[in-house]
């Protein structure tokens, strides 16, 4: 077995290892780091592979949120058709958003995804809405149990689920980034000019990856629904949109693995500064992130990379991971 393959097998068999081993809420925290991760491996697509930005994710992972709550409650159907739904109804969202705006320039992009997430919350909020969304006060989900009558608690099940959701999202990056799409993505990132005299269709390419990347977001956001019983609009603001991004670069930008860096950075970020007042705790958040960008320019996931060599796809004839 090679040093990669081990490290993935390692990595699923500890992290399933959790669903027993660690207690309710330590559990619950770390299965929530999974969720985000599947969010932060969609940027890690938009930004790392094709060189688009995005600050407005967290629209993406509203839209997968209320399309889960309105898949179980309205439709009535199972939360495992909800994930599809929330995966569709994301990149959907994520497609027509992208489409008008391929012509804008990267600070502009970044612009129309930072509106983009001021204004859902807002939006979600509407009275004219209310009657989907609930308003201010959101929307209570009932998380069912383990299927087949597994002796298995809630949080053991749907830890369970989240690492299964986060492998298949992982293979999928996977073998996108080793494509052909991958590689005409990664051309339009280098230069979009060049990829179109070798016949790449720039514009469709933008728009599918960015649906793929908000699709990404949607399903995490229906995960999340479902470990929290619980959504509404206050849950998915501009500032929960940036600590999506600093994960992303924090965690790894090109690598698809550094999206689960940044899940457990996202998650557990915050007690790291638990110990200050809540003057300093955001400061001491912004220090820790400044160190980690300053120190490791390629994200936690590239100072795994650099320990382990075997590890690296240069050194595995051009397969990248």
């Amino acid at each position: 077995m090679t040093s990669r393959r081990l490290a993935i097998a390692l990595f699923v068999v500890l992290t399933a290892a959790m669903a027993f081993m660690l207690e309710g809420y330590t559990l619950y925290r770390f299965t929530l780091a999974g969720a985000y991760a599947v969010a932060i491996l969609g940027i890690n697509l938009l930004t790392g592979l094709s060189g688009q930005f995005s600050i407005g994710h967290s629209a993406f992972f509203a839209v997968g949120a209320y399309a889960m709550a309105l898949t179980m409650q309205d439709a009535g159907l199972g939360p495992y058709l909800g994930l599809l739904a929330a995966g569709a109804a994301a990149f959907a969202a994520g497609f027509l958003f992208g489409w008008p705006a391929l012509r804008l320039s990267l600070v502009h992009l970044a612009l129309a995804t930072w509106a983009l997430a001021v204004a859902v919350p807002q939006i979600l909020k509407s009275r004219h809405l209310e009657p989907l969304t609930g308003g201010v006060q959101g929307i209570y989900l009932d998380r069912p149990p383990a299927p087949l009558g597994l002796a298995l608690s809630d949080d053991q099940w749907w830890h369970l689920v989240t690492l299964a959701v986060l492998l298949v999202m992982i293979w999928l990056a996977g073998n996108l980034m080793r494509s052909r799409v991958g590689r005409a993505l990664r051309a339009i990132r280098d230069n979009d000019t060049a990829a179109a005299a070798m016949g790449v269709n720039v514009a469709v390419y933008k728009a599918t990856i960015f649906g793929i990347s908000a699709a990404y977001a949607g399903v995490a956001g229906g995960l999340v629904a479902l470990l929290t019983d619980y959504i509404a609009p206050d849950s998915y603001t501009l500032f929960f949109a940036i600590m999506l991004l600093v994960g992303a670069v924090a965690g790894g930008l090109t690598s698809v693995w550094g999206a689960v860096f940044g899940g457990l950075l996202v998650q557990f970020l915050p007690d790291l500064s638990a110990s200050t007042s809540a003057v300093l705790s955001l400061p001491a958040q912004g220090i820790i992130l400044i160190l980690i960008v300053y120190l490791l320019p390629a994200g936690l996931a590239g100072a795994v990379v650099r320990r382990l060599p075997r590890l690296d796809p240069r050194h595995r004839r051009g397969r990248g991971w």
